[in-house]
């Protein structure tokens, strides 16, 4: 495998990792937003997470006021990421 396959493959694999942080922090900060500490940061983070997570609430709405469509969408990254690894990989772990 040549380095630039390499590097494409790795750029990828971190770019989900930052992704699913990103993710965790929005859905953590639902719990608090009533926070103005929180707001502000949610203010930044929705529109880059919830166009993805909009796409399992169309699957799966929320249940008795709580949103199961995270699980769906860190499942879903999952596999992708996964697939990335296997995809590129060269012998060596993707850090």
């Amino acid at each position: 495998m040549n380095d630039a396959t390499f590097l494409l493959g790795s750029t990828i694999y971190n770019f989900l990792n930052i992704y699913m942080v990103l993710l965790i922090v929005r859905i953590l900060l639902s719990w608090f937003q009533s926070a103005g500490w929180a707001y502000q940061i949610m203010s930044f983070l929705s529109p880059i997470t919830d166009p993805y997570l909009n796409i399992f609430r169309s699957i799966i709405p929320p249940l008795g006021g709580i949103d199961f469509s995270p699980i769906l969408a860190f499942l879903a990254l999952s596999f992708v990421q996964n697939l990335v690894a296997g995809l590129f990989a060269s012998g060596t772990a993707m850090y």
